[in-house]
């Protein structure tokens, strides 16, 4: 299986990004480029409204978690049509396909990431990174509240074709609802329930107080966060392997 998901990681590289004249370097430019334009639109009419932390690092808290959910479960979605001529071969399996995928966008997002904190470190943006195993343990629970989407979202792309075409609009609005553009504290007290469901908004408060100390949190659990990671990913696994059978017949 690491043979597998090994090859099918350089297929999926070379694939995106091989054929462009950067090559892999766009792999790391396209998000940062992304980066660069957002912190200078939105951060020129927002950066007053953020509570003792740096606009470009709460945006960038916020924008590239965002890109590695979103990413991972929407290309997901035809994962198993992109590769279903290497089914045939015994040792490779759809979950072989949605791993490599899974994996080269957690490698994409966590260079962006890195570098963009670098990048701001270097202009003098204030940021304290004394607490890294909490910020990794963040980035890891929201990796693998990814993954269990993505699989959820494979062996639904799979079974209906409409699919990558709905499932991307339906998790559109957790753009506006996970705190990537506004901070928990601009919620009053009596109704922050209306969006403490949304594990994203956890994440995403919980790496910018892990960059930034003194910024203030609300109500928001590193328990809570990887609960939600650990049932999504058991609830896709299950569901997965109970359609690994029809989509390998297909």
């Amino acid at each position: 299986m690491r043979n597998s998901v090994h090859a099918l990681f350089l297929r999926e590289l070379k694939t995106r990004f091989g054929e462009y004249r950067l090559g892999y370097l766009w792999a790391l430019l396209e998000p940062i480029a992304h980066m660069v334009v957002m912190l200078a639109i939105i951060g020129y009419l927002l950066h007053r409204t953020m509570p003792d932390i740096s606009f470009p690092i709460f945006l960038l808290c916020g924008i590239v978690p965002y890109s590695l959910f979103s990413n991972i479960a929407t290309r997901s979605l035809n994962a198993i049509e992109a590769n279903r001529g290497l089914f045939s071969y015994r040792p490779v399996h759809p979950v072989d396909a949605m791993l490599a995928r899974s994996l080269l966008e957690c490698l994409i997002q966590t260079s962006c990431f890195s570098v963009l904190l670098l990048g701001l470190w270097l202009l003098e943006e204030p940021m304290q990174l004394n607490d890294m195993p909490a910020l990794l343990a963040i980035w890891l629970a929201l990796a693998l509240l990814s993954q269990g989407l993505g699989f959820i979202f494979m062996v639904l792309g799979h079974a209906f074709k409409a699919a990558d075409k709905i499932l991307p609009i339906l998790i559109k609005p957790l753009y506006f609802a996970s705190g990537v553009m506004f901070s928990l504290h601009i919620i009053p007290a009596e109704y922050r329930w209306l969006v403490d469901w949304n594990p994203l908004l956890h994440a995403f408060e919980l790496m910018r107080h892990a960059v930034f100390p003194t910024y203030p949190l609300y109500g928001v659990s590193l328990g809570y966060l990887w609960l939600c990671a650990l049932l999504m990913l058991f609830f896709g696994l299950l569901l997965y392997k109970a359609r690994e059978p029809a989509i390998l017949r297909s």
